[in-house]
C-alpha cells in the first residue's frame, strides 16, 4: 500500500558550484528545485554533516540521504541510520498521554495532583493538558538544574528523578497561571513523562515500546543508546567536532528518543488515518498562541498565509537537529534528521528546509 522510492546513491553535487545540468533531476523523483533548496540550506554546515530526509506525498515515501565531505554533498542510503530526535520526543509523550486517557478513564483536564504520590509545592492546579501544550506555567528548565555547573556536553545526565521530585515538592515557581499563556517548557514535558510512568508503574521506554513503537512497527526507535549504538550517526558540536550523546535522565520524555527516517515515516503516515484516535487526539488545537501559531498536544500548528495549516515540531541537542512538518489536508509531510548541532548558528536552516520542501511537494 505504501510505496517507498529508493533512489540512486551515486549522485554528487559540489557546494562550490552546482552544474546547471544537475539541478533539475527530473528523472530522479526529486521535488522541483529540491537541490537548489538544499544547497542554500546546508552550505554553511560543517564537514561530516549528514542529513536524512523522508518526503511523503500521495502515499509514497521518498528517502534521501546526503553527507558533506570537503566541498561536496554526496548521496547515501541512510534511512536506517539513527539520530537523536530531541524535542520531537514531546509528540510521542503527548501520544502516550492520549493512550492513558483512553485506557484509564483519565481526563486531559484532570489535575496531575490527583495522580501522583507527592504533594506539589504550588497552590494552583496543573492539568495533564497544561503539561502537554506548554501552558502549565512551569519555566523552561527547573531551578535546581544549574547550567553553570553541569557538563555542557551532557547537561542533563545527572538530573535524576530524585532531583525532579525535589523540585516539584519544594521549588516550583510558576511563571504564569496554568492555562493562561503559552511558555515552551522542557520541564513540563519531562514532568508529564515522569507522571505517566508513576501512573502506569512502567518506565518511559516500556511505555513507548508497548504502546507506540510496536503499534507502528518502529523497530529501531528507543531511548536506550545501547540498543542503537552500532548504527548511530555521530553528533557534531557547533564547531563540527564529534560530541557526546545526551543522557536526558529524568527529562527523557522531553527529548530522549533515538530514531531514523524509516521509523518516523511510519509514525507520520499513520497521522493521516482519521480512525486512529490515539493520534487524532494530538492534532486538535488546544490553545491559540497567536495569529500564526496554535498548539495541539505535542504538535504545534503553523498557520500559513494561504490558510493552510501544518503540524510541526523540531528538536535539537548538542549534536543533532531535527524537524517534522505535516500537511494533513493534502497528506504530505517532510522529515529531516541531521547531526547539525542545535548550537550551530545556522541550525534554523533545518526548519526552513522543512517548510520550503513541504511547500514544493
Amino acid at each position: 500500500m505504501i510505496k517507498r522510492l529508493f533512489l540512486p546513491l551515486f549522485f554528487v553535487f559540489h557546494i562550490s558550484a552546482i552544474p546547471q545540468s544537475n539541478t533539475n533531476l527530473k528523472n530522479d523523483n526529486l521535488p522541483h528545485d529540491f537541490i537548489e533548496t538544499v544547497f542554500d540550506g546546508v552550505k554553511f554546515f560543517p564537514e561530516k554533516t549528514e542529513l536524512s530526509f523522508a518526503l511523503i506525498s500521495s502515499g509514497e515515501i521518498n528517502f534521501i540521504g546526503l553527507s558533506r565531505t570537503a566541498d561536496t554533498l554526496s548521496r547515501l542510503n541512510n534511512k536506517d541510520r539513527i539520530f537523536e530526535i530531541g524535542s520531537v520526543t514531546k509528540v510521542f509523550t503527548a501520544t502516550l498521554l492520549n493512550h492513558i486517557v483512553q485506557s484509564q478513564n483519565l481526563s486531559l483536564d484532570d489535575p496531575i495532583n490527583d495522580y501522583i504520590q507527592i504533594k506539589l509545592d504550588a497552590d494552583t492546579l496543573i492539568s495533564f493538558k497544561n503539561l502537554a501544550n506548554h501552558t502549565s506555567g512551569l519555566p523552561r528548565l527547573p531551578s535546581n538544574l544549574n547550567l553553570s555547573k553541569v557538563d555542557p556536553n551532557n547537561p542533563y545526565k545527572n538530573y535524576d528523578d530524585k532531583k525532579l521530585k525535589s523540585y516539584l515538592t519544594k521549588d516550583i515557581d510558576l511563571i504564569n497561571t496554568p492555562g493562561t499563556s503559552y511558555l515552551y517548557s522542557n520541564l513540563g514535558a519531562g514532568t508529564l513523562g515522569y507522571i505517566l510512568c508513576e501512573i502506569t508503574k512502567q518506565s518511559y521506554e516500556q511505555l513507548l515500546q508497548n504502546h507506540i513503537f510496536s503499534k507502528y512497527k518502529m523497530q529501531n526507535s528507543t531511548t536506550k543508546i545501547s540498543n542503537v549504538k552500532e548504527n548511530l550517526v555521530g553528533g557534531l558540536n557547533a564547531n563540527g567536532n564529534l560530541t557526546p550523546n545526551w543522557n536526558l535522565n529524568a527529562m527523557v520524555a522531553a527529548g530522549g528518543i533515538y530514531s531514523n527516517t524509516d521509523d518516523l515515516s511510519k509514525f507520520v503516515m499513520a497521522q493521516f488515518d482519521d480512525s486512529d484516535k490515539l493520534l487524532t487526539m494530538t492534532q486538535n488545537k488546544t490553545f491559540e498562541v497567536n495569529k500564526n501559531l496554535a498548539i495541539a498536544l505535542g504538535w504545534h500548528i503553523v498557520k500559513r498565509p494561504n490558510g493552510d495549516q501544518y503540524l510541526w515540531h523540531n528538536g535539537g541537542t548538542g549534536g543533532y537537529t531535527s524537524s517534522i512538518a505535516i500537511d494533513l489536508k493534502n497528506q504530505k509531510a517532510v522529515i529531516i534528521l541531521s547531526n547539525v548541532s542545535a548550537f550551530h548558528p545556522k541550525k534554523s536552516n533545518i526548519d526552513k528546509l522543512t517548510f520550503e520542501i513541504l511547500k514544493d511537494l
